[in-house]
Parts: C-alpha cells; sequence; structure tokens
C-alpha cells in the first residue's frame, strides 16, 4: 500500500479486490491499489452482468452515470474489472464510482487495455504482482470537468506494478488521457518519476536500497 496522503482529500475504502485512495474534491480516486494473483486472473463471472453504480461510502456529490452520458468519455476501471471476475462481489465493486475515472474511450480500448493485460500476464508468470494506478492533473493544465456533480477528468494515467519474486523489479508507465496512439514503450518510465508527479510513495514497505534501486530504473526488457 502506499503512504498517507496528506496533501489533499483522502478516503481509504477496502475493498474485497482492491484499496481505493478516494478524493471528494475531484471525485475520482487519488489510485487504486491490488495485489493481482495468478488464480485471480481467473474467473467464471462476468462483466456483461454488472452495472456502473454511484458508491454509497462516497460523500455528496459524487459521481454517477449521469455525469458520463454525452460526455464522450468512457468510464474507465482503475482496477479492471477482468481482474475480480474470481468474486461476483468482487467484480461488483469494481463497477462503483469510486474506482472509475473519465478516460478516453481510444486509451481505454486499447493501450490501457494493453498494459492491463500485460499485468495479468505478469501475475500468471510470476505468482503475483503488485499494482497501483490512477489519474495525473497536470497544474498547467485548465481543469476539466463532466457533468453535474464535475467529475474531475484527468490529463494523464499512471500504472505502476511491483513484482517481488526472485530479486524485486518495478516498471511505470504514463499515457496521455487522449486517443492518439501512444506505443507503450513510449509509456514506459521509473516509479521515481511517477512518484514526483503524483507526490504518491508507491512502496514505503520494502527496504529503504531495495526500494530506491527499484525506482530509479526500469526496462520492459527487464520483465
Amino acid at each position: 500500500m502506499p503512504a498517507r496522503l496528506t496533501d489533499r482529500p483522502e478516503q481509504i475504502l477496502r475493498r474485497e479486490s482492491f484499496t481505493i485512495s478516494y478524493n471528494k474534491d475531484t471525485r475520482t480516486p487519488n489510485y487504486v491499489a491490488w495485489h493481482l494473483t495468478k488464480s485471480h486472473t481467473y474467473g467464471r463471472f462476468q462483466r456483461s452482468e454488472e452495472i456502473f453504480t454511484e458508491d454509497p461510502e462516497a460523500p455528496t456529490p459524487r459521481a454517477t452515470d449521469n455525469d458520463y452520458y454525452n460526455s464522450r468519455f468512457d468510464r474507465g476501471h482503475m482496477c479492471p474489472a477482468a481482474d475480480t471476475k474470481w468474486s461476483k462481489e468482487a467484480l461488483r465493486q469494481s463497477f462503483l464510482f469510486t474506482n472509475i475515472c473519465p478516460q478516453n474511450h481510444g486509451l481505454n480500448k486499447y493501450e490501457w487495455n494493453d498494459v492491463e493485460i500485460l499485468c495479468r500476464d505478469w501475475a500468471r508468470q510470476y505468482g503475483a504482482v503488485d499494482i497501483v494506478c490512477g489519474p495525473i492533473y497536470d497544474s498547467h493544465a485548465a481543469p476539466r470537468y463532466i457533468g453535474r456533480n464535475k467529475v474531475r477528468v484527468p490529463d494523464r494515467f499512471f500504472k505502476v506494478v511491483l513484482c517481488r519474486q526472485g530479486k524485486p523489479k518495478a516498471i511505470g508507465f504514463i499515457y496521455r488521457n487522449e486517443g492518439r496512439k501512444q506505443p507503450m514503450q513510449d509509456a514506459v518510465c521509473t516509479v521515481d518519476e511517477i512518484e514526483r508527479l503524483t507526490g504518491i510513495n508507491f512502496f514505503p514497505q520494502l527496504d529503504d536500497a531495495v526500494e530506491n534501486r527499484i525506482e530509479a530504473s526500469t526496462s520492459l526488457r527487464d520483465w
């Protein structure tokens, strides 16, 4: 779990499959974190049976389905539904709006989905990985909102992945919230870089020497 945040609103919501750091001002998560095991990449429950739902634990005003209607943005999962199909309740919780951000349709369908699939491949390969992802709001960009409840639209999205198997390693990704093609290799970055952008300390539980090593450099070839 990342370290607690003190520079922005944070409400910790613990779900069956993931943990949300929720921001009542943006109506989106600061981040969503989960431990993805090999067994959790399989499951018999189907997302077609679920619907996007307000989260009753989030204070009002909060995101609703109406906010996304005609917004031209997808309801983008942070913890993917496909990572929760092992449990009907976990799958249901993945459709709560506290796990959702306004996301460009092209990004949601292609690049973001590709990284989600890759993370499941890594969980099967290594037995388990730790994942944290969420929105980035660029300070120099004019804020954008959707809906009556003013759900803030991210400028970018981050994802960091930690593998503890053998010699620990970590990798980060940053994608712009737009539909133009973004090659995965171009999105790869260090965890240090994402920590500087977001102000989040992702792996405070690691030994300092290990944390400093794995966060300072990364390469897709290492995976």
